[in-house]
């Protein structure tokens, strides 16, 4: 390779860099932003996120009496340190759609159009995917989950202590933190699984074949991803099922798409003439 060869690899290489620093650039500022806005608005976004416990606290609230809701830190620095948790998780929700645009016109220049507008669709269901599974888990799973928990309360009496749940923030916030990330990664299985349908790994076949395997190891991961209650592994495991499911019927319809293109494009062989 001669040196003219050489000088003309490096030249796109680093034309590749530079626009790739500066999409990265781009955005951690939009990061930064969000972080600060959130950071300031830190305790009226926790207070958000405590509402299914309160909810979970008005259920179990005998009637007529007022539901009491309260949270213990037992560090000086911890709910400062929860408030910059919470505004990088707030941080990254808003940047998103920033991100996903620099990625976007990062990788669209190297594709073909009808590349482009295949991936167009799957990347606006990520972000809708993901707050689905975060929304599961705000309005279903945690009020729930929160009653399970504060089931274990006791009652103080002759012979018997009074047990009462006072949860800290920060592992109020780490455990919805936990729960919604977990939903929200197991709810992107059909845009997992159709692109992979689409360069060819999996088939609609194969994914029903299996299906016996998907629900050992769909609960496997709720096991691992949830607490060890019933009540998120199971808010966890059914809604991937059913993704599950959606996720051959995608498949489905890209590999018949693939067949009727493939039709489309041979050539059509003339009939016989009879005499």
């Amino acid at each position: 390779m001669s040196q003219d060869d050489i000088e003309a690899t490096q030249a796109p290489l680093l034309d590749h860099l530079i626009e790739l620093r500066q999409r990265l650039i781009y955005s951690f500022v939009a990061i930064l932003i969000a972080f600060l806005i959130c950071f300031y608005f830190a305790e009226d976004i926790f207070n958000i996120l405590l509402v299914p416990y309160q909810e979970a606290v008005a259920a179990l609230t005998p009637e007529g009496a007022k539901p009491s809701l309260s949270l213990i830190y037992t560090a000086p620095h911890e709910f400062f340190f929860t408030q910059i948790k919470l505004a990088l998780f707030g941080a990254l929700f808003i940047a998103f759609p920033v991100i996903a645009a620099q990625i976007w016109m990062f990788v669209a220049p190297g594709l073909y159009t009808n590349e482009r507008q295949a991936f167009l669709p799957f990347l606006a269901a990520t972000p809708v995917l993901f707050l689905s599974g975060a929304a599961l888990v705000y309005f279903l799973v945690m009020p729930m989950g929160m009653q399970f928990f504060l089931g274990f309360e006791q009652v103080g009496g002759e012979g018997k202590a009074s047990i009462q749940l006072v949860a800290k923030v920060s592992e109020y916030l780490s455990l919805i933190m936990t729960l919604i990330f977990a939903f929200g990664l197991c709810f992107q299985l059909p845009v997992l699984l159709t692109l992979l349908g689409r360069v060819g790994l999996v088939s609609s076949a194969g994914l029903r074949r299996n299906r016996k395997y998907a629900i050992v190891i769909t609960f496997a991961v709720a096991a691992i991803l949830t607490p060890p209650d019933p009540i998120s592994q199971i808010g966890l495991g059914l809604p991937t099922l059913l993704l599950y499911e959606l996720s051959i019927w995608a498949v489905q319809v890209v590999e018949r798409r693939r067949a009727e293109g493939e039709e489309a494009e041979r050539p059509q062989t003339p009939g016989k003439s009879t005499s």
